[in-house]
């Protein structure tokens, strides 16, 4: 029997010929489901479609010739830095010192952002001298026990030694009595020590490497002492090389490496070691505004330990050419033109009885080379000099009034020399009473000089007559201010024209203009009297 309905959408569907156990059917519920099973089928063949091509995209390069990027490795890096440090450690050595110091001495510390850093201990009072210990670094350069070290680590202020010098090696136990060392030599001008210890067996050496082969960017290790926490190892790099941190005589030698890697007060006179386990650098300095590491630290270079450790060995003290002429490190290129060279270093002043003296150079000649060595500035100069033995000849090539002329110098001994330096009445200017003439555009004033302060530079400055003008002030961050001329200066010259009174001072100033180089030969006043200087600039 076959049963209808009124209502729409419902049929039998043997009426389609499809049997149906004989019920009825919803219709639209089926087709409804027919349409998405349809529909998810058409998504699916569309989807392969797509996959496919974009996997096929894919396969083409988008970047041809490219590289991936690999990963670090980290791991690489931290065994060269183990391997180092268990190669390099064993050769560095904790100092300790003990000192009976004065009371109201200075501590040993340097003053100013650039600290030496060697760990000062427990003092105790005993009467009124206070016992000072202080802690340091250094390396074994030798197995019979020869050790280098800082020399501010093992003498005090006044450069005497320290009363007691004790020496541990790695491992060693802290309250063992160490080795009690003795100074071989030092030498203040690079702040370089030498020590002896005999251990009486042969003891682990680090190598010396080559440091003008160090670039800026190459990886390092500081090994010391820390606060006296015995070989300490820390990582940087080189940051800077040849740096000046030390002004006039006493900072001549000390061009020292830059490093980030920490090295902290203890670490004074051990090594600076690059990847190779080699020893590049003597720790010396740092700069800090808390004295502990702010991040910049200072190395001595091995090149200029390796002269200083075998001249100390070899004679006892450090052997430095000289020739008895002053003259600036650097030089404004308006100085050197002043004289008519295109480079050269300008003779500021040549000393009594020395080998510039007896070889015939004067103030105002400009030395262009030393054994046909070009020389440049003044460090070129030093270089050169200071690296010749005492007592050899080398040829000085030079200009003078534009001429080149060349003389025969015996080289003789800086500690001489030096020693030498500076001897002489020192004078009290009172400003006289006569008139003083404003200097104008060259930013001073000055007066008829004294004749007692005339009377006295000239004998000192071996010059043929009295002369000159005495600088009664300098305007701040005027002409003059800016090439360093001060107060109670004595100027000599302007331009090569010798000045004798105000008035040669006043037709000198008359013909100035701005742009025109201006050359001044002063006499400045030094610790012992005075000393002759050339000054020079483009007026503004």
């Amino acid at each position: 029997m076959a049963f209808g309905s009124c209502g729409l959408g419902v049929y039998n569907l043997t009426q389609w010929g499809v049997p149906i156990m004989g019920k009825p059917v919803n219709i639209r519920r089926y087709w409804a489901v027919l349409m998405i099973a349809l529909t998810l089928s058409i998504g699916v063949l569309i989807g392969t479609v797509i996959t496919h091509g974009v996997r096929a995209d894919r396969e083409l390069p988008i970047a041809p010739g490219a590289k991936l990027l690999g990963d670090p490795s980290p791991v690489k890096l931290s065994n060269s830095f183990s391997n180092i440090a268990a190669a390099v450690s064993p050769a560095v050595v904790n100092i300790d010192t003990t000192s009976a110091v004065q009371l109201g001495s200075g501590s040993g510390s340097s003053s100013g952002p650039f600290k030496h850093f060697f760990q000062f201990g427990p003092g105790g009072l005993q009467g009124h001298v206070m016992k000072q210990e202080s802690q340091g670094s250094g390396v074994i350069l030798d197995s019979a026990g020869y050790i280098l070290t800082n020399d501010h680590v093992i003498v005090q202020d006044d450069q005497q030694p320290v009363d007691s010098i004790q020496v541990y090696l790695r491992n060693q136990d802290t309250h063992t009595r160490g080795y009690q060392a003795r100074v071989i030599g030092y030498d203040a001008w690079t702040d370089l020590a030498v020590l002896k210890i005999d251990a009486h067996r042969s003891l682990p050496a680090a190598s010396l490497g080559d440091s003008k082969s160090m670039r800026v960017g190459d990886w390092v290790l500081a090994i010391g002492s820390p606060f006296g926490l015995r070989t300490s190892v820390t990582a940087g790099i080189i940051s800077a090389k040849g740096r000046e941190i030390e002004p006039g005589m006493q900072g001549e030698f000390k061009r020292f490496i830059q490093t980030d890697a920490a090295i902290n007060p203890g670490n004074s006179g051990g090594p600076l070691v690059n990847l190779a386990g080699q020893v590049i650098g003597i720790n010396t300095a740092i700069a800090t505004r808390r004295d502990s590491y702010d991040g910049v630290g200072f190395a001595v270079p091995s090149d200029v330990v390796r002269k200083v450790y075998n001249d100390i060995i070899q004679h006892g003290v450090v052997q430095r050419g000289a020739i008895g002429v002053n003259f600036d490190e650097f030089q404004n290129p308006a100085l050197v033109k002043g004289f008519g060279a295109r480079y050269g270093v300008v003779v500021q002043a040549v000393q009594p009885g020395t080998p510039a003296d007896r070889a015939g150079l004067k103030l105002g000649d400009v030395i262009t080379a030393v054994d046909s060595t070009p020389v440049h500035d003044g460090d070129e100069l030093l270089d050169v000099i200071s690296n010749t033995n005492p007592g050899t000849r080398v040829q000085v090539e030079y200009l003078r009034d534009g001429k080149r002329q060349t003389t025969s110098v015996v080289v003789g001994s800086m500690n001489k020399i030096a020693g030498n330096q500076g001897i002489g009445p020192v004078f009290q200017e009172k400003t006289p009473k006569s008139a003083v003439k404003q200097g104008g555009i060259l930013g001073l004033t000055v007066t008829d000089l004294p004749s007692d302060v005339a009377k006295g530079a000239y004998q000192q400055l071996h010059l043929s007559q009295p002369e000159g003008v005495l600088v009664e002030s300098v305007e701040p961050a005027g002409f003059a201010d800016g090439l360093g001329i001060q107060k109670f200066d004595i100027i000599l010259s302007i331009n090569h024209i010798p000045l004798h009174s105000i008035n040669d001072f006043n037709r000198v100033l008359s013909g100035l203009k701005s742009g025109q180089d201006v050359l001044f030969l002063l006499a400045q006043r030094s610790g012992m009297g005075y000393s002759t200087r050339f000054v020079a600039d483009e007026l503004p």
